[in-house]
């Protein structure tokens, strides 16, 4: 599989295409900020017509968990989900599908001047262009 991801302000899917706001950052801050990540996903021929579980996590530069209060307590920022693609009977036999995602997220606790990244795991699987780093701006003079 091969996986584009976008860091924007807001993302939306509609008839199969990603709709993107404010994308191709890679500074935030200081403040929090509703931010989102737009996600293509390109499925190999020979991977369509099967269940496939996604991973998102949100480490900092240490590559420790950013863990946000929740109503349960303390917890890692994390996303899953899964998805199946059927092969269309308009596309070339051999030819990728791709899936649009698109994860919106409200204002995360970011500490200023810190380096942060998203990494995605697909069916246990891992791989270095499957992660997106950004950095926060330092905390303003008062």
């Amino acid at each position: 599989m091969r996986v584009t991801m976008l860091l924007c302000d807001a993302a939306q899917v509609a008839d199969g295409k990603l709709y993107v706001l404010g994308g191709g950052w890679s500074l935030i801050g200081p403040d929090p900020t509703p931010t989102a990540i737009a996600l293509k996903i390109d499925v190999e021929w020979s991977e369509l017509d099967q269940a496939h579980h996604w991973e998102l996590f949100l480490a900092d530069e240490d590559g420790n968990p950013v863990i946000a209060e929740a109503i349960d307590g303390p917890q890692a920022i994390e996303v899953r989900g899964d998805f199946e693609v059927a092969r269309p009977p308009a596309v070339p036999p051999g030819s990728p599908v791709d899936v649009a995602l698109a994860l919106n997220f409200g204002p995360l606790p970011l500490a200023p001047g810190h380096r942060y990244r998203w990494s995605m795991v697909i069916d246990g699987d891992a791989n270095d262009d499957w992660s997106l780093a950004f950095s926060t701006r330092p905390a303003r003079e008062e």
